[in-house]
């Protein structure tokens, strides 16, 4: 058992009878009264974020969670099919248990999957991506970085904005945590 000051972000608690992360958190010593801790947690099964006070001191239940490398294979359909780097076990898991990491996953991407016993609960992807560009609009000559943006629709089928230069065919790095365009690969 741990107390309220071993909380830190990221931490996977049992509380209430589920698995919640930590998502932030702050310790609070008003002038009058006992300190207290508010904290944002994140349902790790239903993905619903809720706020939650605890006395401090008070104890909670720290969950051990195995973080497994793996390898993504491809997609079928609404499955995901992942390769364990040591032992080449295979395991599928849908879109709704892999989540937005789903939109930036293509053959081969390095994957870490969190378990809690032998139940997936989580799939971390590298920070940053590259993907191909596979439809936009034509630039036109001219259009420099600072001449705004349009969309385009990457290799995986998510839409971003990115600069009036890029074309299609082009490889981009891209921000997964903010799904944003950081910068155009040179070929």
């Amino acid at each position: 058992m741990a107390d309220t000051s071993n909380f830190r972000n990221g931490l996977v608690i049992k509380h209430k009878n589920n698995l919640f992360k930590i998502v932030e958190f702050l310790h609070v010593k008003p002038g009058k009264g006992g300190a207290f801790v508010r904290t944002k947690l994140k349902n790790i099964t239903t993905g619903q974020v809720i706020d939650e006070t605890f006395r401090s001191g008070e104890k909670i239940e720290e969950i051990r969670l195995d973080a497994q490398n793996y390898n993504f294979l491809y997609r079928d359909s609404d499955e995901f099919f992942f390769m364990n780097n040591e032992t080449f076990d295979q395991i599928s898991l849908t879109k709704d248990k892999i989540g937005d990491s789903a939109d930036f996953l293509v053959d081969n991407t390095e994957t870490t999957i969190v378990f809690h016993k032998d139940n997936p609960i989580e799939v971390r992807i590298p920070v940053h991506v590259n993907l191909e560009v596979t439809d936009t609009d034509p630039g036109e000559k001219g259009n420099t970085a600072q001449g705004g943006s349009k969309p385009a629709k990457l290799e995986t089928g998510i839409s971003l904005q990115v600069p009036l230069f890029v074309q299609i065919g082009d490889v981009l790095k891209v921000d997964t945590r903010e799904k944003k365009y950081i910068e155009r690969i040179k070929k």
